[in-house]
């Protein structure tokens, strides 16, 4: 397996890995599906704004996906990142998550940021766990502040400090 940079030739894969998450998961707090022009519209702004879109390839098929992007948008938080991360359903618990956020990890540390934020429904303790083990740690639970197929979704919140950096740049 590979991670490298998504290209516009993935884009087609990653729309079906997201999509299938959308309709099946409550990973993402969406019920409408995406086109093809928003995946694309929502890839070349994460690249303008120098933030990593990676897919995991095998064989030449995109099999899973992940970026991080602002955590929120006020200057204070310019070092914080929140990222995703999506692995094609039949894959799920083989590794290839572990692989793209290890790289997000590295690139964010690269890109001088200083925390890494996950959101993750508090209902998927597989993702909470894979977290967990990458060094992670929950900071927060908020209780139904989602909702998805006819139900309250609680959120946890995890963070992974990226550097030891006590004080941030003046």
């Amino acid at each position: 397996m590979e991670i490298r940079d998504a290209q516009d030739s993935d884009l087609p894969e990653l729309l079906s890995i997201y999509n299938d998450v959308i309709a099946t998961s409550t990973a993402v707090f969406t019920t409408a599906p995406v086109t093809l022009a928003d995946r694309r519209e929502w890839w070349q702004a994460r690249i303008a704004l120098g933030y990593p879109v990676l897919v995991a390839v095998d064989r030449s098929t995109v099999v899973g996906f992940a970026s991080f992007g602002d955590f929120r948008a006020w200057p204070g938080y310019r070092y914080t990142v929140e990222h995703s991360v999506h692995v094609r359903a039949d894959l799920r618990g083989k590794g290839i998550g572990t692989h793209l956020i290890q790289t997000l990890i590295d690139k964010a540390r690269q890109a001088g940021k200083h925390v890494m934020v996950a959101g993750i429904d508090a209902a998927n303790s597989g993702s909470i766990r894979l977290h967990e083990r990458l060094g992670f740690e929950r900071v927060g639970y908020l209780p139904e502040v989602g909702c998805k197929f006819g139900r309250w979704l609680d959120l946890v919140l995890l963070q992974h400090r990226l550097n030891a950096v006590d004080r941030p740049p003046a």
